[in-house]
């Protein structure tokens, strides 16, 4: 499943043509998040970090038009959060496939050199450095036990099987009650 899914988001990728629109704009576009690592599962998200220089958060105004010219696009949400801790711009797209599935598609836009510039895909880097073959099956078995009703962090699943040694969805959920998360969680294994 986790692969087939990682294909698919590929080609809702290319049917999009999420970067090439970014990179129209001049931004640097960094893939996270769960495509990143390989562990997208069932929750069918993509994740991106975009950067830019200068940054002008209403540029992105310009990206989403041309995104949702896209067939299949049905959803399109704005957050400004320019003046929070993490000083970007978050953009929310559905997309719905050939099957009828709808995919949440994270552009998450913020200044060069802001306190988030590179953080996550370092994140990814890790995760991929440190999990092992049975690591990467627990992170999938987990994702895949969840029901579609508990909204868990990729990074909670990470976290808690490469730091804690979770193995089962009820260790997750001990875990989760004795390490709760609020805001962003900083973690890097």
């Amino acid at each position: 499943m986790a692969r087939t899914n990682q294909q698919r988001a590929r080609e809702v990728i290319r049917r999009l043509g999420v970067v090439e629109a970014w990179e129209s704009i001049g931004a640097e576009v960094h893939l996270v998040g769960s495509l990143a690592t390989g562990l997208l599962m069932r929750h069918l998200d993509i994740d991106y970090h975009i950067y830019s220089e200068p940054w002008v958060p209403t540029s992105g105004f310009a990206v989403m038009e041309r995104l949702a010219s896209c067939p299949g696009v049905r959803k399109i949400e704005y957050v400004n959060g320019a003046d929070t801790e993490e000083r970007c711009v978050e953009w929310h797209l559905g997309y719905e496939d050939e099957r009828g599935d709808t995919w949440q598609v994270d552009l998450i836009h913020m200044p060069k050199g802001s306190p988030y510039d590179g953080y996550f895909e370092r994140m990814a880097e890790r995760i991929g450095a440190v999990m092992t073959p049975v690591m990467r099956e627990m992170i999938l078995r987990l994702k895949y036990e969840t029901p579609d009703t508990e909204k868990i962090m990729g990074v909670e699943y990470y976290r808690a099987v490469i730091e804690g040694g979770v193995r089962t969805y009820e260790q997750l959920l001990q875990w989760r009650s004795l390490h709760p998360v609020e805001g962003v969680m900083h973690w890097i294994p």
